[in-house]
């Protein structure tokens, strides 16, 4: 389980191709991995992965990622000296400041229109068909690993509000027209419509 808060961006230092999987090897700020143990979890620009080997030392992890997850995910995208947000598993007793999220990626979404002021920053995100009706404004959606507000919303974009924190902390703050993220929709939004859905089509 994560939060939704990202704890910072970590450096792809290696990427090994095998049939079926790639395997990264991700460099994090220092102490990032303290404490860490073998087999945990932790979530790269959203995406829930298991450590296979690690180094406290040297801030260093490595992660098998599987043809399946890089096919539904931006990570098949990621090259050498990319950046990535991070966030580890949750624990108990931990402060939830985002919302409650599994790492596991709904689709992926466009980023189409980026507008910057001052004291923020709005992000505009096309999103398929077959998603909209689970992002509602001033609902929740976690777009990189980020816990985010959906600000607003037609039939199919929607935008989120970035302030100047959020944008410094995350991959948020280089990120282009054209790019690519991950969404994971609130699975307590998705139970709702889905229940509301099949209620609907009874009655009728």
């Amino acid at each position: 389980m994560f939060t939704g808060i990202v704890q910072g961006k970590a450096k792809i230092i290696d990427i090994e191709n095998f049939e079926g999987l790639k395997r990264f090897k991700v460099e994090f700020p220092t102490d990032a991995l303290k404490g860490l143990q073998q087999g945990a979890s932790i979530a790269l620009n959203g995406v829930c992965l298991t450590v296979t080997e690690y180094s406290i030392t040297s801030s260093i992890a490595k992660f098998d990622v599987m043809i399946e997850t890089l096919s539904v995910t931006n990570l098949n995208m990621l090259n050498i000296s990319d950046s990535v947000n991070y966030e580890r598993a949750a624990t108990f007793g931990k402060e939830i400041g985002g919302h409650v999220m599994s790492g596991h990626i709904s689709d992926t979404v466009t980023l189409v229109k980026r507008i910057e002021t001052e004291t923020n920053c709005e992000l505009v995100f096309s999103i398929s068909d077959k998603l909209q009706k689970y992002v509602l404004p001033k609902g929740f959606v976690g777009l990189n690993g980020c816990s985010l507000t959906i600000g607003s919303g037609v039939t199919d974009q929607f935008s989120v509000y970035l302030i100047p924190e959020t944008l410094n902390m995350t991959t948020f703050g280089t990120m282009s027209e054209g790019d690519i993220v991950n969404l994971e929709i609130d699975p307590q939004t998705q139970a709702i419509v889905d229940t509301v859905e099949r209620y609907l089509k009874r009655g009728q």
